[in-house]
């Protein structure tokens, strides 16, 4: 049987492994959200689907409601519609980065002891706060990977994701070309 974390080891954890780590993945996120052409936003893959911008802004919406929760030690359920103002994957792309830097000060400042504090989640499951971080990255990366594969049938290039893309590859390559015909000539 597991131990349950102590506060302290929460709070090392979440320093030195989950935040680093939830930058890294928002920087990713970031980037496959503002990939999405400014004219495709409606496209879905299927009829069943989310259109990309609809996909895009569960996403972003999900993490701050996963991340909130979080710092507030407690979750909020309440709708977060997209405002009138965001209209395009840019828009997405600014309001994310936005909300992102808003709650990353406030979860650099809980405690151990906030950090192993159960909250519950509509009565569904009852876990420790750092649980749920782990819960918003993997949604949040499940439904990254579902864009993902939204941009190249809308005509965008698919951005590095854990290594280089095909697509980053191809834009290295001709760059490469480019310079070495520039030398020689």
């Amino acid at each position: 049987m597991t131990q349950p974390l102590s506060p302290e080891q929460a709070g090392s954890l979440f320093r030195t492994i989950s935040l680093p780590a939830l930058e890294r993945e928002h920087a990713v996120t970031k980037k496959i959200i503002e990939a999405i052409p400014l004219d495709k936003g409606d496209y879905r893959p299927d009829p069943v689907s989310k259109t990309a911008l609809e996909l895009a802004w569960h996403i972003v919406a999900a993490e701050k409601r996963f991340l909130n929760g979080i710092a507030d030690g407690e979750f909020n359920f309440a709708p977060i519609s997209r405002p009138e103002s965001v209209r395009n994957s840019a828009d997405i792309g600014r309001w994310y980065s936005e909300m992102f830097q808003a709650v990353l000060g406030r979860l650099n400042q809980l405690s151990g002891e906030q950090l192993v504090k159960v909250l519950d989640f509509r009565g569904m499951m009852q876990q420790p706060a750092i649980a749920y971080f782990q819960m918003a990255q993997f949604h949040t990366i499940h439904h990254r990977g579902q864009l993902s594969v939204y941009l190249r049938p809308m005509g965008a290039k698919v951005p590095s994701i854990y290594g280089e893309s095909y697509d980053v590859a191809e834009a290295r390559k001709a760059a490469e070309a480019k310079a070495a015909g520039a030398k020689t000539a």
